[in-house]
């Protein structure tokens, strides 16, 4: 995340403020300037246009402070949610929070890196929408088909999340990098067409394999015994759609933390779209940033912040992944479900 600062007391902000702590001034966040930006009493931001703008109407219900168009709407990113928990579901409302603060982080990360970002209120075949379902009473299945993320809101609840973890021996798993990982779907869908997806075939594989049978055989079986060689984890092995979903993801992890590195002056970096290849970003600055971060929560007695190696297989699959256009570049040509 970027750093920011009060533009009345210049104190440093988190992006979730939605009041500075030095000055008391009230606070939103505004995704046309990027910035954190005061509001009036009224909980009203003029831009520089003129335009007059209002903290979103769900600052209450989950801590958004994004700016709406309008007085007593949505802001965008509340918009993309498609369905949310029912208002008589105590334990699913407590979990949502949590959710709508990853998935207002994750977009904010994509207009970084100058991905598209579009809903299927506007774009009802191609768009983006996002199912954040309480698991309290119906099972809920974390994934992606057509344009819809599905996110199981119990996985905001620490204890859940570990003991899912520890039963499916991952090194990893957060809200955060579930929203990252289900959208990498949606982007393969949206951007890998023409030309790349012969490219994408050669570093993924033939993605039009039997997703259920790859399933059945990765959960049967495991992972083949050489998986660390060519892949960056063992969810990857288990079919092609799922290896770009994972290297995709991984993109975020690293693009993320290295701006963020470098906002709060942890390292001296240009913004990693200005290089000329995400291999440079992984072997330049990543690695040394990684192990340091690692060796940092060792001394605090924690797990290592990165517990993953990158082998030179995957180091090329993020290249493509970084490479991929920005915007859709044709209509979308099938339908994909992927978890």
């Amino acid at each position: 995340m970027r750093s920011y600062r009060c533009r009345v007391c210049d104190n440093p902000l988190h992006f979730e403020n939605s009041s500075c702590v030095s000055c008391g001034t009230a606070l939103a966040y505004s995704r046309e300037e990027r910035a954190i930006v005061p509001v009036d009493h009224l909980s009203r931001y003029l831009d520089q246009s003129g335009l007059v703008w209002h903290r979103c109407r769900n600052l209450g219900l989950h801590g958004c402070t994004w700016l709406s168009r309008y007085e007593g709407g949505q802001c965008f990113a509340c918009d993309l949610t498609r369905t949310r928990p029912n208002d008589e579901d105590p334990e699913g409302l407590a979990n949502y929070p949590a959710a709508e603060r990853a998935k207002r982080h994750l977009l904010a990360e994509l207009d970084t890196l100058g991905f598209q970002v579009v809903g299927k209120d506007t774009d009802p075949d191609n768009g983006l929408a996002f199912d954040l379902l309480s698991s309290v009473h119906e099972n809920v299945t974390i994934g992606h088909a057509d344009g819809v993320v599905t996110i199981d809101l119990a996985e905001s609840d620490d204890a859940y999340r570990a003991r899912v973890q520890q039963d499916l021996a991952e090194p990893y798993r957060t809200m955060l990098g579930h929203f990252r990982h289900e959208v990498g779907h949606y982007y393969e869908w949206q951007l890998v067409r023409g030309d790349l997806i012969e490219q994408a075939r050669a570093l993924f594989g033939d993605e039009t394999a039997d997703y259920q049978a790859a399933i059945d055989r990765h959960y049967a079986d495991g992972p083949p015994a050489d998986w660390a060689s060519s892949y960056i984890s063992t969810y990857a092995t288990m079919h092609p759609f799922e290896d770009f979903a994972e290297t995709w993801a991984h993109f975020l992890h690293i693009s993320d933390t290295v701006e963020t590195a470098a906002a709060y002056g942890l390292t001296a970096v240009a913004p990693v779209t200005a290089f000329s290849s995400f291999r440079d970003v992984v072997a330049g600055i990543w690695v040394p940033l990684s192990i340091a971060l690692n060796m940092i929560n060792r001394s605090m007695g924690k797990d290592d912040l990165y517990p993953f190696v990158i082998p030179a297989p995957v180091l090329d699959k993020l290249d493509f992944v970084a490479a991929l256009p920005r915007t859709v570049p044709a209509p979308a040509q099938a339908t994909r479900s992927d978890g």
